[in-house]
């Protein structure tokens, strides 16, 4: 085990909850520390249910094109805890995040704090470090008492599409949640909202009214849509004629769009259009509709078999996925095969029939090392009261060899979905490491 590893884990037992939505410790710490968030560079704050990591890589594309260095804060992580902080351009290495992580501890002197707080912590610490124009700051869970919410003023704050997930941290309706998601809006700090049920829209429109803070919200002060290949952008200071998005499907044009929207809401954002091109075609975000190159996984499939990957794990999540493979589907048509493992406490159902009449097979696998995996058996019975024809495997690999015992013509197409957990297992096992 690296030092890294050790020091991680050894966090990790720091509070028995593995989520516990609270600013109280992470206040404490902070103060701790000497208020690293108060010596941040301009932060653009993203929140919202789908769709935040997405947006969050266009804005960096766009902004690095734009020549301006960029710090960026996501999670979780796939394959490396690394890849949750980049600093001015660059993932963390392991010495200087072992280094901030170790203060970070000396600085909470062994009190109860989640995970997610003391790494947050953290990386509070190596932002407010290392000379950057930019941070683009992702909440893990919610907003209004995520660890991130810390900040106390922002460039920007993006509120991502919001639909129904974490119930039982946020609440059981689109308007709760979004009420959650609204807690990152700052006093007269704009708020750029991507597509919204109405009443999410409806809660963020009363929290931005009370803050008085500038709202830019789609389909009322710009409107983005895909017409012959291209993503075309609007807003009352004109039109962009953009490129279309490299990540796949319909919902990375809603995506790129807020992206777009944002740095055309701030005028410190503002960048060449050139820049803004540059991102739009660039950005890369792995295990989102991510096809497999050649590797020790998918070389377990029979030959000629696409594989793809996506970390999608909620029903609207679902339903963007099939969107984006029904368009695949149209283009070059393949029989489509599922290999899916979740989490017990996702909406599996809602997550799956998503997929209804559009795969012919749901291949059940277990999250590895997930303690809170579904077991594929029960996985493959709501899968059957679906309408899918079901099995299990005992991990992908295995699934992916298992298909030739099903040979068909064209050789199908395979989505591996269901957890990000699963997703990050499948890029170490395949050797597809995020940079």
């Amino acid at each position: 085990m690296s030092a890294l590893d050790a020091l991680l884990e050894r966090l990790m037992a720091l509070h028995p909850k593995r989520i516990d939505l609270s600013l109280e410790r992470m206040e404490r710490l902070i103060a701790a520390l000497g208020h690293p968030e108060r010596r941040l560079p301009p932060v653009v704050h993203v929140a919202g249910t789908n769709g935040k990591g997405s947006t969050l890589a266009y804005l960096r594309a766009a902004l690095e094109a734009g020549g301006k260095r960029v710090h960026a804060y996501t999670s979780p992580h796939l394959v490396r805890f690394n890849e949750r902080i980049r600093l001015a351009g660059t993932l963390v290495d392991d010495a200087r995040l072992v280094d901030a992580l170790e203060r970070t501890a000396a600085a909470n002197d062994g009190a109860p704090i989640t995970f997610f707080e003391v790494t947050t912590a953290a990386a509070l610490l190596l932002f407010a470090e290392t000379p950057a124009d930019v941070l683009l700051l992702e909440v893990g869970l919610g907003g209004r008492l995520d660890a991130t919410n810390v900040i106390e003023t922002a460039l920007a704050s993006v509120i991502t599409p919001i639909s129904i997930d974490h119930v039982e941290f946020l609440g059981d309706t689109v308007a709760a949640i979004a009420g959650e998601k609204a807690g990152i809006i700052k006093p007269r700090v704009p708020v750029i909202v991507g597509d919204q049920p109405d009443e999410a829209l409806a809660v963020i429109e009363r929290a931005a009214a009370r803050a008085r803070a500038p709202l830019f919200a789609r389909g009322q002060h710009w409107t983005v849509h895909e017409e012959a290949g291209r993503l075309v952008y609007a807003d009352e200071d004109g039109l962009l004629d953009l490129p279309r998005p490299r990540l796949i499907g319909p919902h990375q044009i809603d995506n790129a769009g807020l992206a777009v929207a944002t740095l055309r809401a701030v005028p410190a954002l503002r960048l060449p259009a050139t820049a803004v091109e540059a991102g739009i075609r660039g950005a890369d975000w792995p295990a989102r509709l991510q096809r497999l190159p050649p590797g020790p996984l998918v070389d377990r499939a029979p030959a000629d078999v696409e594989v793809w990957l996506d970390g999608g794990h909620n029903a609207a999540g679902g339903q963007a996925l099939a969107h984006a493979l029904a368009e695949l589907e149209e283009r070059y048509s393949r029989p489509l095969v599922l290999v899916t493992g979740m989490l017990a406490n996702k909406d599996v159902a809602g997550f799956l029939s998503a997929f209804s009449g559009l795969a012919r097979e749901a291949i059940c696998v277990p999250v590895p090392a997930e303690h809170n995996g579904m077991a594929p058996a029960d996985l493959a019975t709501v899968a059957t009261a679906l309408g899918f024809s079901a099995s299990t495997a005992p991990d992908v690999g295995a699934a992916l060899a298992g298909l030739a015992a099903f040979p068909v013509t064209p050789p199908p197409r395979v989505l591996i979905c269901g957890s990000l957990y699963l997703a990050g297992a499948v890029l170490a096992a395949n050797a597809t490491l995020p940079t």
